[in-house]
């Protein structure tokens, strides 16, 4: 694996550890909704990473046989990188990496968020999506992503459940109108 690589897993690495570390709920927050599940997330996360990067040192089952497609894995990761940022800041003071409601809090359906109700995830998840492919290992693909996209549903799941309580019908008419994790999947 060569300095590429490395810089680029780095960067991805650290762009989540920056947003687990600054965007926490405060104490004037509503506690108790998170339910653990950001610390099953990063336990599942770092259990698949681990996985994949086994499996693609102990089987060589490629997605494809021309070696830029590693590269293309990488291009993803960023893009992903980005388009989660992008959803952070349009979310703004309302995005937590735990699940909360705070004072004040709004509705946002703009932006990313008017096509997906978790616009973060899905770019998370298209960082995965290229990881597994930069290891040009479908197995390692699979599992990486089955795995995030279980993490994703529980943890959706729970936000879900806390933004319908929260905005009750509003909620409930936005999840008719904007797409959850996956384009095209309600």
């Amino acid at each position: 694996m060569n300095n590429v690589f490395i810089g680029t897993y780095f960067i991805w690495l650290l762009s989540e550890i920056v947003l687990n570390r600054m965007l926490h709920s405060k104490s004037t927050d509503k506690q108790g909704a998170d339910k653990n599940s950001l610390l099953i997330i990063w336990i599942i996360v770092v259990a698949a990473v681990a996985a994949a990067l086994f499996i693609s040192m102990s089987i060589y089952i490629p997605i494809a046989q021309f070696k830029a497609i590693r590269y293309i894995g990488l291009g993803v990761i960023l893009l992903g990188i980005i388009l989660r940022f992008v959803a952070v800041i349009t979310l703004g003071k309302y995005f937590t990496v735990d699940v909360t409601i705070r004072e004040g809090h709004q509705l946002v359906k703009r932006g990313f968020y008017k096509y997906f109700r978790h616009p973060s995830y899905t770019a998370s998840l298209l960082t995965f999506i290229g990881f597994g492919i930069s290891l040009n290992n479908i197995i390692s693909l699979a599992v990486v992503v089955v795995a995030v996209i279980a993490a994703f549903k529980m943890r959706i799941n729970i936000e879900e459940k806390t933004l319908t309580d929260q905005f009750g019908e509003k909620y409930t008419q936005y999840k008719k109108e904007a797409w959850g994790l996956i384009p095209f999947i309600h």
